[in-house]
């Protein structure tokens, strides 16, 4: 996830001030610096943080639209009713279906045909686009953006953007951003086994490996923990848990090749850390003692579910929706008394951080745009459905009396006659289906209240504990050259696989730990020193011109 994400006195407001402007200056071209006299076009003279926007003539801005099948798009939804209503837009939706969304994406790139908004962008995406100039370097017209420079500067937000400079040292994508990181995925204890045993859930991966051992002892024909999330990389989910733990940027299905060596000032193969070899030690244990199915690193969910189900395993991973929709209702049929939990994410040598990013995925906007008399127009716009706590507000929720209402305590709560991921059972009525509201095109980032309204009680709780451990610090920057991208991804994927196929060994004991070395002598051979070299020379080229 590039999730998630992604949470004064006179003088620290003056500090605060001069932090901000180093967002702009660092390799940006202030907009005040631009002459944009002939593209003010409907836009508002004194448009600022807080401010309702509304253009000053009837505009129209053509967005790529990823149509969601869970909510099909309809033209007579009242979002886009209101929308124009509020602030005199009225969007021209190019609908693509979300299985085709980024081959249509590029491909309308390529011809020049792209809509002038391009949302649903993740970091990663956009470095195709960079050097043939079709997209906007952002970064340029932040001043245009009141509402996003407050929350840059509220939220102390500038380490994380400039993770998405480029070579140039501009960002090229508007990225949706959190106060907090919003982290989404633990373990799953059956929690009546830990009440029958005495025992407390598990705060560290230590503790883990203590309860697993009790459980064996109490039921030793059963793993105690039966993994999912394996296929197509073996242990996905379960890698990245422990990678994050120990302070690396990921691995299994959100493997990263290279992780911040913040002491040594440098970055280093992830897969060849010690990290990652105690990572492995651990999992090896686990193995060993029988406290962890070796079917764990290949299974299909749907097995991991049936154990589970069955009482074959009393441990899995997961996120609230798999609790909600899979676990319980797989235990309820099976066994009634069972009671099941998400819990905290298990601590490891990082300490208690919450490892989540405070960005996710967001917008780039067409390099034709900059062109339009209505351009200063379109970002205010942009910055206020996207990022004002107003359009944030409007976007997830919709409009008052009709799809939410308030209680004395001004907290909203949807209307009686309105569904939203069953909060509501039996409403005729859906919040994102039949009013467009909540849709994932509009609607994402802001503060955690925001963010987790739709959570449940338990979500909510599960949060509260992550949001109170410190935020992990993004690494720096290293933007590649066009050359050097294109040289990394040659290396990348022998690299990988390599990883993965020696993961597997070394954690099933297919392989003796002790040939670790050999181990990091085959990543050698498959470029890891000169993987790493280009990797710090871009970050040393970076730091050196624009710090």
């Amino acid at each position: 996830m590039f999730r998630r994400s992604w949470r004064h006195t006179a003088a620290v407001a003056t500090v605060a001030l001069l932090a901000l402007s180093s967002v702009t200056a660092c390799g940006d071209d202030s907009s005040d610096a631009q002459d944009l006299s002939e593209n003010r076009a409907g836009a508002m003279e004194n448009y600022a943080a807080g401010t309702q926007f509304k253009a000053t003539e009837p505009l129209s801005f053509s967005v790529l639209y990823n149509n969601h099948p869970n909510y099909p798009l309809k033209n007579d939804w009242l979002f886009w009713k209101e929308l124009t209503a509020r602030t005199n837009v009225t969007l021209d939706p190019v609908a693509v279906p979300l299985s085709d969304y980024n081959q249509k994406r590029s491909l309308l790139i390529g011809a020049g045909d792209a809509p002038l908004l391009i949302p649903k962008t993740y970091p990663p995406d956009v470095h195709a686009y960079v050097s043939s100039g079709a997209i906007l370097p952002v970064s340029d017209y932040l001043d245009l953006m009141p509402n996003l420079k407050d929350k840059i500067e509220k939220w102390n937000l500038k380490p994380e953007l400039d993770t998405l400079r480029q070579a140039d040292g501009k960002f090229y994508l508007l990225p949706g951003v959190h106060e907090k990181p919003w982290h989404e995925y633990s373990l799953v204890v059956r929690t009546d086994i830990l009440d029958e045993l005495g025992l407390e859930i598990p705060k560290t991966w230590d503790e883990l490996y203590t309860v697993l051992k009790a459980m064996k002892a109490k039921y030793p024909d059963v793993y105690p923990f039966s993994d999912r999330y394996s296929q197509p990389n073996p242990a996905g989910n379960l890698l990245n848990l422990l990678a994050v733990s120990h302070g690396l940027e990921g691995a299994g299905w959100n493997f990263q090749h290279v992780s911040w060596n913040a002491g040594a000032q440098k970055f280093e193969y992830t897969a060849a850390t010690e990290h990652y070899r105690h990572i492995l030690e651990y999992l090896n244990k686990l193995v060993a003692e029988k406290l962890l199915d070796p079917e764990s690193f290949t299974q299909t969910d749907d097995l991991a579910r049936q154990k589970l189900a069955n009482s074959k395993s009393f441990v899995i991973s997961g996120n609230a929706q798999a609790l909600v929709n899979d676990y319980r209702p797989d235990l309820a049929a099976t066994n009634p008394k069972a009671k099941i939990t998400k819990i905290p994410l298990p601590v490891g040598p990082a300490g208690e951080i919450n490892p989540a990013s405070r960005l996710e995925n967001g917008m780039m906007i067409s390099s034709k745009a900059r062109d339009s008399k209505n351009f200063v127009a379109m970002m205010q716009f942009v910055d206020w459905l996207w990022y004002s706590d107003e359009g944030q507000m409007f976007a997830r929720w919709g409009v008052e009396g009709t799809t939410y209402v308030k209680d004395a305590a001004g907290k909203a709560g949807l209307a009686e006659d309105v569904d939203m991921i069953g909060l509501n059972p039996g409403a005729p009525k859906h919040l994102q289906k039949d009013f467009g509201f909540a849709n994932g095109v509009f609607a994402y980032g802001g503060k955690p209240e925001l963010v987790q309204a739709f959570f449940s009680a338990e979500e909510q709780e599960f949060q509260k504990v992550m949001n109170a451990r410190t935020p992990k610090s993004p690494p720096p920057p290293y933007p590649l050259t066009d050359e050097e991208r294109e040289q990394v991804s040659l290396w990348e994927t022998p690299l990988k696989d390599h990883v993965y196929q020696a993961t597997l060994q070394f954690a099933l004991g297919q392989r003796d730990l002790a040939q670790w070395d050999a181990y990091v002598t085959e990543l050698k051979s498959k470029n890891m020193d000169a993987y790493l070299d280009t990797v710090n020379k871009a970050y040393e080229r970076y730091r050196d011109e624009h710090n």
